[in-house]
């Protein structure tokens, strides 16, 4: 099936390269879409989501959290069309130029132009390969970090060593009654100092060469109540009462959408996008902004995200129109803005009770 409506620019991916880009795009009066494989905007910065951001030029540090919520109002205000949960899993282009989106839902998406913003690719973490452990993602089961007070005098096990897992429960301890590891390796992979601190700790108890093997549920069935531990050369076997369980064991790296499309788009080491400092790829009409663009002079930071992202649009823009500007009016200058600036300066006079 393919929908109906055919866009001026499909961003590929929300994260923050693609919601500066849906912000940007609105900015220039393109008719926008937004296709993201998660549940959720904010890409990547769900991963710490509690940790302190402070490379944003403009904006105090501020929590990943804070910023995923920020950058998503920024990306909507001009209210492009947003789907989530929907894999797009190849490019391909007719013979009118008009691209197609093909997804893993049988939906075909038509655009006239693309913006591929997939970070370092789709990431989905590492799940326990336990059966019937599923329905326990709704409750205490969790592969991404929650807020911090979530777990506030809880006792939580994590499942991992590498630097993200022990991150995590670096952070976690202050705050938690007691904090399980377990890892199937003999030492962690975190930074020294972390682990040392941890290992010190009253509250932190260290279960290696172990891994999950069982769950032991709530009566209700909803929730873990028990984890069952096993000793991989012994088969020893230990048993924990806890609140929460945390698993990190890594990500898998989805890299197909760009490998296997039809379109012949110029790729850097089998993956990135081969572009331009303008974020152009080899194919008119499509444009890499974020991670997933290699150029010389690259920026790998969210700042640099950022500016891929209007380049990107900018270029999309004089695609569809060569008689179009290079660039957008500064904020301040910009029709679209200025109407909403007037709404913003009503609501707050109507709060601070000015009149006319």
């Amino acid at each position: 099936m393919t929908t109906n409506t055919t866009y001026d620019v499909t961003i590929i991916g929300g994260g923050p390269a693609g919601l500066f880009a849906a912000f940007y795009s609105g900015l220039r009066g393109l008719k926008t879409k937004i296709i993201e494989f998660q549940p959720y905007l904010g890409g990547k910065v769900h991963v710490y989501p509690e940790k302190m951001v402070w490379d944003v030029g403009g904006v105090p540090p501020l929590s990943g959290a804070k910023l995923i919520e920020q950058m998503v109002e920024q990306g909507l205000t001009f209210d492009p069309t947003v789907l989530l949960n929907t894999k797009v899993t190849s490019i391909t282009q007719d013979e009118s130029k008009i691209f197609h989106l093909h997804t893993s839902e049988s939906v075909t998406h038509t655009t006239k132009t693309v913006i591929v913003a997939i970070g370092g690719g789709i990431l989905q973490p590492q799940r326990l390969e336990l059966n019937n452990i599923h329905h326990f993602e709704q409750t205490n089961l969790h592969y991404l970090m929650k807020p911090l007070a979530y777990f506030k005098d809880k006792d939580v096990l994590i499942s991992g060593g590498g630097h993200s897992a022990i991150d995590w429960a670096a952070e976690l301890e202050p705050f938690v009654n007691k904090i399980y590891l377990t890892y199937r390796g003999e030492n962690f992979k975190g930074h020294e100092r972390v682990t040392e601190q941890l290992l010190s700790s009253k509250k932190v108890a260290s279960f290696f060469e172990t891994t999950i093997t069982n769950f032991t549920s709530s009566q209700s069935g909803d929730t873990i109540e028990q984890v069952e531990l096993t000793e991989t050369k012994t088969n020893k076997k230990h048993t924990l009462s806890i609140d929460d369980v945390i698993v990190h064991h890594g990500y898998l790296r989805d890299k197909s959408l760009l490998q296997d499309s039809p379109l012949p788009i110029k790729l850097h080491d089998d993956y990135f996008i081969e572009g331009s400092s303008s974020s152009e790829s080899s194919i008119d009409g499509v444009y890499g902004a974020g991670d997933i663009l290699h150029h010389d002079g690259k920026l790998h930071l969210i700042a640099g995200a950022y500016q891929d992202a209007a380049n990107a649009v900018n270029m999309a823009k004089k695609y569809l129109d060569p008689e179009a500007a290079k660039g957008a009016m500064v904020s301040s200058h910009n029709n679209r803005l200025k109407q909403k600036n007037k709404i913003i300066i009503e609501q707050q006079m109507k709060k601070w009770d000015i009149g006319d």
